[in-house]
């Protein structure tokens, strides 16, 4: 009963602490660091991160995160079981709140026991923080390339400027890299990762009145 109540409250007092503190690593951070590639890393708040970028993320990633309930795409996941009852394989219904949880408590992969973990924490984040909060701790979070995480740390890295400064077409290209950053280079893009970089800038345009949290 102990352990359970431990396995339990543990992560609602982690979630609460760095609802304020901010996170000091993520369990792929540690497994990239024993890989072998480094660890570039600087937390800044929302005030210092382009707002391009935030909105460029959410179009790339969850055009709907400003208006979820609980972290979800309910939409997106009825479709998705829907691909898989018909014998189709689900290509993911995977939120920003949903990645978030993820980054910060998770390891990387796709099986099922990880999933069911996340699909637990997801609603606490959602519930606990305010969109903006989840929006910091993933863009201070996420890996944008080998080794690279966080919007400081890739700014600097790529475009050798501060998060603050970003361009708006530079936030679309640190966006476009997330589905692949150890093979996609948002300082040296290919053809694919620039006309994936330009859908997203025009998605911004055309979902600019779900971005009011972006803002």
């Amino acid at each position: 009963m102990r352990a359970a109540l431990l396995g339990l409250g543990l992560p609602v007092a982690l979630i609460l602490l760095f609802r304020v503190v901010p996170p000091p690593a993520t369990p792929l951070m540690l497994i990239r660091l024993i890989q072998g590639y480094g660890w570039q890393r600087d937390w800044v708040p929302n005030t210092a991160i382009a707002p391009s970028l935030a909105a460029a993320v959410i179009a790339s990633e969850d055009n709907l995160f400003c208006t979820q309930w609980f972290g979800f795409d309910f939409a997106a996941l009825r479709d998705q079981m829907d691909a898989w009852s018909d014998g189709e394989r689900p290509r993911g219904a995977s939120t920003i709140t949903m990645q978030t949880a993820k980054n910060l408590f998770l390891w990387p992969g796709r099986d099922p026991i990880r999933k069911l973990f996340e699909a637990w924490l997801t609603p606490q984040i959602a519930l606990l923080w305010p969109r903006q909060r989840v929006l910091e701790v993933y863009l201070n979070s996420v890996e944008f390339g080998p080794g690279i995480y966080g919007a400081e740390a890739a700014s600097r890295h790529f475009f050798s400027k501060p998060a603050a400064r970003l361009s708006t077409r530079e936030a679309a290209l640190l966006a476009a890299v997330l589905p692949n950053p150890l093979e996609w280079s948002a300082g040296e893009p290919g053809p694919y990762v620039r006309r994936r970089a330009a859908i997203i800038e025009r998605r911004v345009g055309t979902i600019r009145p779900l971005l009011g949290c972006a803002w």
